[in-house]
């Protein structure tokens, strides 16, 4: 079984060891055909909160149950933000 993989922006980085990260999806409208961007928000778990800034790209990858709502866990950084 292979591991689901997203794609999203850092948001928050103000836990310890948990950032917040904003996935978007393009979805078509099955009535309208009209594409929309849905978005969500997932906590993934960092071993080093330092080095991750808002506005961040990170890919995060599915892992087993960290906490109530944690689920997630950030493998990488594809791109820093441009500050």
């Amino acid at each position: 079984m292979a591991t689901k993989e997203k794609v999203g922006i850092v948001v928050s980085n103000k836990m310890q060891k948990t950032l917040v990260v904003s996935v978007a999806s393009r979805v078509v409208h099955p009535k309208y055909k009209k594409t929309m961007i849905n978005t969500k928000r997932y906590k993934a778990h960092v071993e080093s909160e330092k080095e991750y800034k808002l506005g961040d790209t990170v890919r995060i990858t599915e892992t087993r149950p960290l906490s109530r709502t944690k689920r997630w866990k950030v493998t990488e950084v594809i791109s820093k933000s441009p500050k």
